[in-house]
């Protein structure tokens, strides 16, 4: 994760199904459904402004925290998602 968006913090937006990641003047954030403590992470999106700089992965890794810190299970739906554990196979034990 770039040093960035290392002290910012996520962001649960229950009311959106987002968890969100503001920087600056924008919002990155990763689609939910919550149920019988699974996540499914739908879709992952990063404004125009943002791309290339690091925030989707950052919303991500700290999405993936935040499931393994709370007990989740994670059923990844977002292609986004699904190429980072790829790239990250220590994050499949999240994975249900």
């Amino acid at each position: 994760m770039n040093e960035e968006y290392v002290s910012l913090p996520l962001v649960k937006n229950s009311e959106a199904n987002h968890f969100e990641l503001k920087v600056g003047e924008y919002t990155a954030f990763i689609e939910y459904k919550e149920r019988d403590k699974k996540i499914w992470l739908i879709h992952t999106e990063s404004p125009e402004e943002l791309q290339g700089k690091g925030a989707a992965t950052a919303v991500i890794e700290k999405t993936l925290a935040y499931i393994e810190d709370h007990g989740y299970k994670l059923i990844p739906l977002c292609p986004l998602v699904a190429a980072y554990l790829k790239r990250h196979p220590d994050w499949n034990r999240v994975v249900a």
